[in-house]
């Protein structure tokens, strides 16, 4: 017996030193948060500031940056959870905020995660960085909610396909205090949702930053960092230049997709051979079709003006050629398709 109470003793010794030595830890933790708080403009470490033990090698300088910040990324769908999982281990913690608790368990069932949650203030009141990857007007109304209750020096991202009316909702809701960047990673798949994220989805990716005229240069250093530590390519651009870009080479391409699914319904679907003799050519060029409605309606009537300009100038060139074929002008049309094609492999060597 005697023996008995002597190990319940030793154990409750060992449970007091895990208690100091976590105590402890979170003293430091504090203090070290209560000195950036000192300078709120400066959530960033200078890329020189962290260095490893001499055994070790040199951190990458995105490293370093993002190394001692706390991230949280809203919306846990295949964008925000491949974003979470990449960052994961590369920064102080990742927090992910899901409107679905299942979407919270798988999270963090999967790794993407450090900590998850329901409530979004909750998730957003002491990170670092924000990053919200929901859809774009989702995003604008998740702005107004989050901007009171946002700590000072706290980074603002996005990851909505258009920018334009993001970047106006961040200079007109985010207080002084919080430094706003834009941002869309040109990457994504047909299929969305937590079940098809994967820590890679950036990699080799081009990942597009727009900074707004009060972004610091921190910032955007911040951003890049980020971009880069998932295995991204960063490239700066302005609001609305992106938004023309992409209205071209992302956003008609998913209406030129419906309309061919769309009519290839209209004229053969009757036809029971019909989908017996669909090709890759199809599937390959009808794809992007599959992609999330909300999502993509949300980028469609936030880039209106040029996903139409667009789309006329792609009418132009379609009747242009129908107009060779019409009148059986076979020379006309080769060199036409050759200039085509000769671009095309421009384009992608």
């Amino acid at each position: 017996m005697q023996e008995a109470r002597d190990k319940r003793q030793e154990a409750r010794s060992k449970g007091q030193e895990v208690r100091s030595k976590g105590q402890e830890a979170r003293g430091k933790k504090q203090e070290a948060r209560g000195k950036k708080e000192d300078n709120p403009a400066s959530c960033i470490l200078h890329p020189a500031s962290c260095i490893l033990h001499p055994a070790s090698s040199v951190l990458h300088p995105a490293s370093c940056i993002l190394q001692p910040l706390s991230v949280t990324v809203v919306g846990l769908g295949l964008m925000g959870a491949s974003l979470a999982g990449a960052l994961r281990g590369k920064c102080a913690r990742v927090i992910g905020v899901a409107r679905r608790a299942e979407v919270v368990e798988t999270a963090l069932a999967r790794g993407f995660v450090d900590e998850g949650t329901t409530d979004l203030l909750a998730g957003v009141r002491e990170a670092d960085v924000v990053v919200l990857s929901t859809p774009v007007r989702v995003i604008v109304q998740q702005l107004a909610e989050i901007a009171p209750h946002l700590r000072p020096g706290c980074v603002v991202m996005d990851l909505g396909s258009t920018k334009k009316e993001i970047v106006a909702a961040m200079e007109r809701l985010l207080p002084e205090h919080v430094q706003p960047l834009g941002a869309h990673p040109m990457c994504g798949k047909e299929t969305s949702g937590i079940d098809v994220a994967e820590i890679t989805l950036y990699q080799e990716r081009t990942f597009i930053l727009t900074p707004l005229a009060r972004t610091t240069p921190d910032t955007l250093a911040l951003g890049v960092a980020l971009a880069e530590a998932v295995g991204a390519k960063p490239l700066v651009l302005d609001a609305d230049r992106q938004d023309y870009i992409v209205g071209t080479v992302s956003h008609l391409p998913y209406l030129l997709a419906c309309a061919l699914v769309a009519t290839a319904d209209a004229t053969t679907s009757k036809d029971p051979a019909a989908w017996k003799i669909v090709a890759g050519g199809f599937r390959d060029t009808s794809r992007v079709a599959g992609s999330d409605v909300t999502m993509m309606l949300d980028i469609l009537m936030t880039n209106r003006d040029h996903v139409l300009a667009a789309v006329r100038e792609c009418e132009t060139q379609l009747r242009r050629l129908a107009d060779l074929v019409a009148a059986g002008d076979e020379d006309a049309l080769r060199d036409a398709l050759t200039a085509i094609r000769n671009t095309r492999k421009e384009m992608f060597p």
